[in-house]
């Protein structure tokens, strides 16, 4: 079953892909495209992103493995012949047998993992190194796809070294059988040969009614658009689509990266382009899917948009008071928080002034190490603001936070 409605609401199934060999295979020339800041020290990325994934099971959360979903979904023969026409090259006869005659989990390796070039006398460039590239970013399970309510929405990434991670997902959403009934709620392919980009940490379910799309490097308009005819067609779909058209840098991949609702009231945002009147700051409009025209109305901002569709979200600035610490922090993830429930949530430990002030707005705040080894306690009751920090020396390389990092499948309704 999957069922999101929120972005805080009582986590209960969330999907995540631990760093693998195809953290290791990645060469410097690969950074740029995969918009990574450094290659990483794998053993010690693994090493945190486990001590992430144990804050999940202490908080009695299904921790899911994409890799081993994608090994249980390529059991059925049909999902490799789906595969065949869309990975690699159909027309050699070595990958052709590959596919249909590998054992399931060791060709779930391969594509993620990433094949090395056997033909290739004194391989040197990237592209002749790998037959197959590996898939570095595929710990980022934001991005393939979106669950909305139970259905999905599946995303068309920017960068063609991401395009495979939509396929897989793709894959296990279509031949998984604890998936394959979930409905597909749009899909940019439909869209054309062309298709528009969408990545999903562009995208925030805020509640039934209100999903937040970013326009980015990363999303394209003609998405969101595409995007909200289709949720506009069906009948259980929310009513509102909020716009945000943010500066298309660098340091501001997807919407995630600047805005992620913490609490019932309270959003941790990015203040030049959250809060902000320059010229940085987002452009918001909505899109009221219930009207006959459903053009996007120009909107005062982030926070009195959400106000005025009865969203009232209290900021809590990433960095702190102090706009250098701003900028670094928000580099470093300070706005992708991710919530366990509300008022429980997970950050980046580098991120030291954005816990400062959390601390400033009634968060608890524990290391994860602190609370795995009984040094700290857990939630001492149910309504106690918590918020968590996980190592992140190696992750934060990777250019993704804890909201990045995860995909929510199933989170109770908030009341």
């Amino acid at each position: 079953m999957i069922r999101v409605t929120s972005e805080i609401g009582r986590l209960r199934r969330v999907l995540v892909h631990a760093p693998e060999a195809e953290v290791d295979r990645m060469v410097p020339a690969m950074m740029e495209e995969l918009l990574f800041d450094d290659i990483l020290f794998g053993e010690r990325a693994r090493e945190e992103h486990a001590m992430f994934r144990r804050i999940f099971r202490m908080f009695e959360v299904e921790v899911l493995e994409a890799r081993h979903l994608l090994g249980e979904a390529l059991e059925d023969a049909e999902a490799r012949d789906w595969l065949l026409a869309r990975v690699g090259d159909p027309t050699r006869e070595a990958w052709q047998d590959r596919i249909r005659s590998a054992p399931a989990a060791e060709l779930a390796a391969d594509l993620v993992h990433g094949i090395r070039s056997a033909d290739v006398a004194d391989p040197f460039e990237a592209h002749e190194l790998y037959a197959l590239a590996p898939l570095p970013n595929w710990c980022f399970q934001r991005d393939p796809l979106v669950v909305l309510h139970e259905g999905v929405v599946f995303t068309s990434m920017a960068t063609a070294a991401r395009r495979r991670e939509s396929i897989l997902s793709r894959l296990v959403h279509g031949f998984h059988p604890d998936f394959a009934d979930a409905p597909v709620l749009f899909d940019p392919e439909s869209c054309g040969e062309d298709a528009p980009w969408l990545e999903g940490g562009d995208v925030l379910v805020l509640s039934p009614d209100i999903v937040a799309v970013g326009i980015s490097e990363r999303t394209s308009r003609a998405a969101v658009e595409a995007l909200a005819e289709a949720l506009a067609a069906r009948q259980d779909g929310p009513r509102y689509v909020v716009v945000v058209e943010i500066p298309k840098r660098r340091a501001y991949m997807h919407l995630d990266t600047l805005v992620t609702p913490i609490d019932r009231h309270k959003c941790l945002a990015f203040p030049p382009v959250m809060l902000g009147q320059s010229q940085q700051a987002a452009r918001v409009s909505t899109i009221d899917l219930a009207s006959r025209e459903r053009k996007p109305v120009t909107a005062e901002g982030w926070f009195p948009t959400l106000a005025s569709l009865g969203l009232d979200y209290e900021a809590v600035r990433c960095g702190g008071a102090d706009p250098v610490a701003q900028q670094r922090e928000q580099w470093t993830d300070g706005a992708n928080a991710f919530a366990i429930a509300p008022g429980v949530i997970t950050l980046y430990d580098r991120n030291v002034r954005t816990a400062e002030e959390l601390v400033e707005h009634g968060f608890r705040v524990v290391h994860a190490r602190d609370l795995l080894l009984g040094r700290e306690e857990g939630r001492r009751s149910s309504d106690e603001k918590m918020c968590v920090l996980v190592p992140s020396h190696e992750l934060s390389r990777a250019r993704g936070g804890p909201h990045c990092l995860t995909h929510p499948l199933l989170r109770d309704d908030l009341a």
